[in-house]
């Protein structure tokens, strides 16, 4: 049996950017007044191609090949990567969303998140690089002089150079602020002094020079995190014209060698062992993790899209294999010698494809929400309305990373056994996927972090305003559809589990002053419970849109016909499959919050009052 291909679902993505979140209607501002949705959609269709045609076929290559380290500081990338970059860098994706000014387009997040699960899902490894790179030329644009500002940005957004961002250290992982890397004024300049290891695309040969984000602490500075302080360091130095001149004092020491992401690099840095690393101050001195956060949370929200496109293109190979693999006699078919059936005929195969696709489809929703939420946060008109918006991306931002890349993980896990013994095999691609996913709950910030952030930055330190904002609009939603004939008792369900939630919220925050051991001990069962009452809400907001376009295509539950329909129109079926993952996801899904809720309020401590060796 051939291997199955790579493949995108544009309706599923058209459906949430434009009839659920009506990305269109962005260019109502002044801001986006110049595109339309032609234009998005055309963009759409490039992301696809370059994805089909260049990207993915390099996929299994990269895993295969992977990035190799030659010594001397020189990482080689695997075959074909360099001209897939190329044509990725002339398409001007880097730098969509950024100004103009800089070359970038200046469209919307929503765009680019939605391209993003493209890429990403087309070769993740290759995607990184440049989300890394977007991310540093976004800080030097914030924060940097207008030299810097002049000398790089513009040339990392076109993809002519790269960047990243240098946080982790030997002795300073989760614990940033215990980092060892020091840096010393001279001139206009600072000599940075240290090691950073886990540096994602640290060294290539995509591109001549790479312009790293270091943190490092200046000599004098306070120990902890609030004497951090933020640098731009290039591989290469430049010369005022913009040319490249010596190499400065940094070397790339190795690469990991690991379970997946095999091309992308993971790299340990060396600066200054010749006493000569020149670094340029972004910001003012000791604002470095402030100002960084700006990324971390950039890259944050990228990992997520990371869950996201990983299960959605494990979830569309697994629905291709149960299409074509027959095995078994269909359900009730006594004779032996009769055909064998295709395995998605099997109930508890449709339950595993139902079961990814609820998740991807309310993957999807939440990260362009969320996407949508940043293109509001910095562009609406109304100065209130930026800040309700940059409040829901504050909340959403560990939401996303950390529940979708664990449900992500868990949706390529059940991909595998749709595949059956198949799946782990790596004439398929599912076992990729797997593999290359598991990274995403622990860079960026392991998810633990992301819970203890939601818990107690998102949540507590604001009484709680900012989740009662989303409840909100979920209590609003459930108001709207009670007694609907379709949908009422969906709504029923979810706002049960708000409830639920908003009272699990106030104990664990109060608990966080009280018994902050025990608080911290359920910050992650919390994160879990939260995120399924904010996929329940997505869901059902795009069952409701679902619902009223199969009753304007004439489809009534029971009535003649309507399985007919189904069969015969494909937008019928795709808005009944939409309201289906809504079903699923509140029937099968939902209810787990109560569970985890008592579960909090059991005050069970075994995890804390048992012996481990210690």
């Amino acid at each position: 049996m051939a291997t199955t291909e790579f493949s995108v679902h544009k309706r599923d993505i058209q459906f949430v950017l434009f009839e659920q979140f009506d990305c269109e209607g962005l260019c109502k501002l002044p801001a986006y007044a110049e595109h339309s949705k032609e234009l998005f959609d055309m963009v759409l269709d490039e992301s696809i191609k370059l994805a089909t045609d260049s990207l993915a076929p390099l996929n299994k290559i990269g895993d295969e090949q992977g990035a190799v380290y030659k010594g001397e500081g020189v990482v080689a990338m695997p075959e074909g990567f360099k001209a897939a970059y190329d044509l990725y860098a002339e398409g001007g994706w880097i730098g969509m969303v950024h100004s103009p000014d800089y070359g970038g387009q200046g469209l919307p997040h929503m765009l680019k998140y939605a391209t993003g699960e493209i890429f990403s899902a087309a070769n993740v490894a290759f995607y990184l690089t440049h989300t890394l790179t977007e991310g540093a030329a976004h800080l030097i644009e914030r924060f940097g002089t207008d030299a810097l500002r002049r000398m790089y940005c513009e040339r990392m957004y076109a993809g002519e150079w790269a960047g990243t961002m240098c946080l982790t250290e030997p002795s300073a992982g989760s614990d940033v602020g215990n980092l060892k890397t020091t840096a010393r004024k001279v001139g206009d300049h600072y000599l940075i002094q240290g090691s950073k290891i886990f540096i994602t695309a640290g060294e290539h040969d995509l591109t001549p020079n790479i312009i790293h984000a270091v943190l490092a602490r200046i000599e004098g500075a306070p120990a902890g995190t609030k004497g951090i302080s933020l640098f731009a360091v290039p591989k290469y130095l430049v010369a005022d014209d913009g040319s490249l001149g010596e190499r400065n004092d940094m070397i790339c020491g190795n690469i990991e060698h690991k379970m997946g992401m095999k091309a992308s690099p993971t790299c340990t840095l060396n600066f200054g062992d010749e006493g000569r690393c020149k670094g340029w101050l972004l910001g003012e001195e000791h604002q470095g993790m402030r100002l960084m956060f700006q990324m971390m949370n950039e890259e944050r929200l990228a990992v997520g899209m990371q869950g996201l496109s990983l299960a959605a293109v494990a979830y569309q190979s697994a629905l291709g294999y149960s299409l074509e693999r027959t095995q078994g006699a269909e359900l009730g078919v006594k004779d032996a010698a009769a055909p064998r059936t295709r395995i998605v005929n099997h109930p508890d195969v449709r339950r595993m494809l139902m079961h990814m696709k609820a998740f991807v489809d309310g993957l999807r929703s939440m990260m362009l929400a969320t996407a949508r939420y940043i293109d509001l946060s910095e562009k609406a008109e109304d100065e209130e309305a930026r800040r309700t918006h940059m409040n829901l991306v504050e909340l959403l931002t560990p939401v996303c990373k950390a529940y979708g890349s664990d449900m992500g993980f868990r949706v390529n896990e059940m991909a595998i056994q749709v595949f059956g013994g198949y799946g782990y095999c790596q004439e398929y691609p599912v076992e990729q996927y797997c593999r290359d996913q598991k990274i995403s709950s622990i860079y960026e910030g392991t998810n633990g972090i992301q819970a203890l952030d939601l818990l107690g930055r998102k949540i507590a330190r604001n009484q709680g305003e900012w989740l009662k904002q989303f409840l909100g609009m979920a209590f609003e939603l459930t108001a709207e559809l009670e007694g609907h004939a379709e949908l009422g008792g969906l709504a029923g369900k979810l706002a049960q589990a708000a409830r639920a939630i908003t009272k699990t919220a106030t104990d664990l925050a109060v608990g966080l002053g009280k018994d902050p051991a025990y608080a911290m001990l359920h910050a992650c069962p919390f994160l879990e419970a939260f995120g399924h009452v904010a996929m329940a809400y997505y869901l059902l907001d795009a069952a409701r849109i679902a619902q009223d376009k199969l009753q304007a295509l004439g489809y009534e539950p029971g009535a003649a016909g309507a399985a007919e329909l189904l069969c015969d129109n494909p937008e019928a079926a795709f808005y009944f499959g939409r309201v289906a993952s809504a079903r699923y996801f509140i029937h099968q899904i939902l209810p787990q919050v109560d569970a985890l809720a008592r579960a909090i309020d059991s005050h069970d401590r075994s995890a804390l009052e048992v012996f481990f060796g210690e």
